[in-house]
Order: C-alpha cells, then structure tokens, then sequence
C-alpha cells in the first residue's frame, strides 16, 4: 500500500456503500469528516473518530472529499447546489473523489465545475456492494488527473483489495458499465449452466463447488453461490438496476459501432425476469427464470456454503 500524507479527509453519503467504506478509512486512523443528509445514519462513525458535519459545504476546508451517493441527482446537489461543497467562497478541496455509480453527463458536469473551483475531480466507481466492503474485496477503477489520482492513492487503497487508474476524463465510468454489462451475461451463463447440471441429477451446491474450485471460478460466482443454492434473492442489485446498465452499455456499443450479441439477448433475459414481476429482488433471480424454462421446479437446499469473502484486515 502506498504510504499517507495525513490529508484531512471529508466523506459525504453513508449508506449501505458509503458507511463502511468511511469506517475503513477511520479504522486506518484517517481525518474524517463526515456528511450525510440523514444525520443519525452517519453518526455511527463517530465511535471510529468521525466529525459529523451540517451540510456538503462544511467539509470545503477538507484537502480530499469523497462522495458515495445515490444518483447523478444526489452527486449535482452535494457538489454543486448551494449548500454543495464547491459552493463556499474562498474554500475548496484540492481534490473530490466520487465513487458514486452516476452518467458520464453528471459526471462531467460536476468535473466542470470543479475545474472551475480550483478542485481536481477524479470518477472512482466501485465493484461490489456492502458485504464485500467489509471484507476488504472492493475494486475502485479510477479516471481524472493522474497528478489527484497519486495524491490520492493511499486512500483509495484502503477502501478494498484493487485500485486501477484508467486514464483521464470519464472513462472510469464507461469501465463501471462494461463492468456491469459482463456482471449480467456472467450471471445469466451461470444461471444456465446451472439449471442444465440439476436436471441431470446434479445437486446444485456440488455443481457450484466444483465450478468454484475450477478455472471457471471467481469472486463472482462464489459470491452468488449461496443465493443459487439456497434461492435467498434479498437484493445486492436489483433487475431494473441491471437492465439499467445493459441499456447503457448497448447504447455506448451502438455508438461505437461494436457488435454485442451476447449482451443483447442477456439485455432481453433480465427484460423478460422484469416481466415475471421480479424487481424488487436480486438478479440471482435469473437462476429461477431459467429453471421454469426449463420445467425444472426449484427447492432451496438448505445448505451451508461459502461466498468466498474471507474478511480481509482494513
């Protein structure tokens, strides 16, 4: 890990992502000052040694500010609105870091008026979810100046196990949605493979811990494991989220002129398991919709297995 400077360090949005990706930093013994705008859900941090602040702008005397926030609506309030934390006069941070998952439009919006603050922006979306914060497994894709990127380095490194810088601009975001666009069609494979190796008589947490301890294996597949064995569909991410993303990453095919058949007909799976009523659930859901294709009727397992996220130290 690359060493600190001691930055004073601000953090704005503390939810589901943003609370234990705060607390990593704090349990490191960063600065941090924390925003967010449902105050009692920040205040958890204060055992760990956060400030909790009043608004976005309090936090413009910071040298580093991260943001982690829902939509590119919620990233324009807290940067830009008139309590934002580029609106104080005289106060900037040298350097915003959204790890938020926003449009490349709201992004580059918000790059603007940072330039035009004096504040170098860097676009950080983030691969995983809650659960794989805590265990020390996040990935952080990283665009902007490469100069606010190496400042901010030994910070990005302590919220998971990956940071990977890109280039400039916003191609970190156009990253994050190849990511999630492979998220879907990996899912959907798994889906198939797995509904095929049931109706053959193979359970499904055997299939799955062979397929695990294979070359085929990865995070992903023993992350999603415990999901497809014992059908717990509580949403990580949800179908509408997912078909969200495809749509984004087939329109940047589309302008690219790149062929993505295999996308285009996983877009139309997670559109037809939309269909079925499943939204408010995970997209694990698309081992179900496969097996009732199938014919094949589904039973939990009722089995203990392994997602694969050995709690890594912060």
């Amino acid at each position: 890990m690359s060493g600190s400077k001691g930055h004073k360090l601000g953090w704005i949005g503390t939810g589901r992502m943003g609370f234990p990706m705060a607390k990593r930093l704090l349990e490191k013994g960063c600065d941090v000052a924390v925003y967010n705008r449902t105050r009692s859900k920040a205040e958890g941090l204060t055992a760990y040694g956060a400030v909790i602040v009043g608004s976005p702008a309090d936090l413009a005397d910071r040298d580093i500010v991260f943001t982690m926030v829902s939509g590119p609506e919620d990233l324009i309030a807290v940067t830009m609105g008139d309590k934002g934390v580029l609106a104080s006069p005289g106060r900037r941070p040298r350097i915003l870091v959204d790890c938020s998952t926003v449009s490349q439009e709201a992004s580059a919006k918000v790059r603007a008026a940072a330039a035009a603050a004096g504040t170098q922006f860097l676009a950080s979306p983030v691969s995983g979810n809650g659960k794989v914060v805590k265990a020390g497994r996040l990935s952080v894709v990283v665009s902007g100046s490469k100069e606010a990127y190496e400042e901010a380095l030994p910070y990005l490194e302590r919220l998971g196990e990956g940071v990977s810088y890109v280039g400039e601009g916003e191609l970190a975001r156009t990253v994050k949605i190849c990511h999630n666009v492979f998220l879907g069609i990996v899912a959907q494979s798994l889906a198939e493979i797995t509904v095929l190796a049931e109706k053959a008589g193979v359970p499904r947490h055997a299939f799955l811990d062979f397929i695990n301890k294979s070359v085929m294996g990865s995070t992903f597949t023993r992350y999603k494991t415990p999901a497809f064995v014992n059908l717990d569909f509580a949403p990580t991410f949800t179908p509408l989220l997912l078909r969200k993303d495809l749509d984004l990453g087939l329109a940047e095919a589309r302008k690219r002129e790149v062929p993505m058949p295999v996308a285009a007909a996983t877009r139309e799976v997670v559109q037809t398991l939309i269909g079925n009523g499943y939204v408010d659930c995970d997209f694990a859901a698309l081992l179900e919709l496969e097996a009732k294709s199938a014919q094949l009727r589904l039973k939990p397992e009722n089995i203990a297995v392994s997602d694969g996220l050995e709690t890594k130290s912060a």
